[in-house]
């Protein structure tokens, strides 16, 4: 993939205004759309199909928090997923099974809202860490953990609203 920030005119950092994404990625897309070509020659067509693919995955990978941050510190030279390195902090590890006792223990719809506001609560916490760990470049291998522990919440995340459809509301 291209520069997704620069195919979008944006600055590079993990703070970044998802309405200016969204603008800037409807004017782009507009550009590049397929149909825009649809009288064009075969080879034509084929190159306006890549470019409004390119452009719809750069669309995808900076809207999303850990995608984003992940795109970042790869730009930097940093693998925040590698394998070898899985590190997270005791803290975390007790958190993770807190959350996860109180999930599987979620009898009603306001148990699983209270957990929701929690996690979104830490998502919030960890996206800002990431702005100072990753933007002000203060410590940008510390925010390969913090971006490994915002996956995990995200993850959680997806596990309550799944959750939620159990009791059918």
């Amino acid at each position: 993939m291209s520069d997704a920030f620069a195919l979008f005119g944006l600055t590079p950092r993990f703070a970044l205004e998802r309405a200016a994404l969204d603008a800037a990625f409807r004017a782009v897309q507009a550009e590049v759309h397929p149909d825009k070509f649809a009288h064009a020659d075969a080879a034509t067509q084929r190159q306006a199909v890549e470019r409004a693919t390119a452009v719809n995955e750069a669309y995808q990978t900076l809207k999303a928090p850990v995608a984003r941050g992940a795109y970042l510190l790869r730009q930097a030279g940093i693998e925040p997923f590698d394998p070898a390195n899985t590190r997270m902090s005791t803290a975390f590890l007790m958190q993770q099974i807190e959350w996860r006792e109180q999930l599987e223990s979620a009898t009603d719809v306001a148990a699983l809202e209270a957990l929701e506001k929690r996690i979104a609560a830490a998502a919030r916490d960890h996206e800002q860490r990431l702005i100072r760990q990753i933007d002000a470049e203060a410590d940008r291998v510390g925010a390969t953990e913090t971006l490994r522990e915002l996956r995990f919440i995200e993850k959680m995340g997806e596990e309550i609203q799944s959750a939620f459809e159990t009791f059918d509301i």
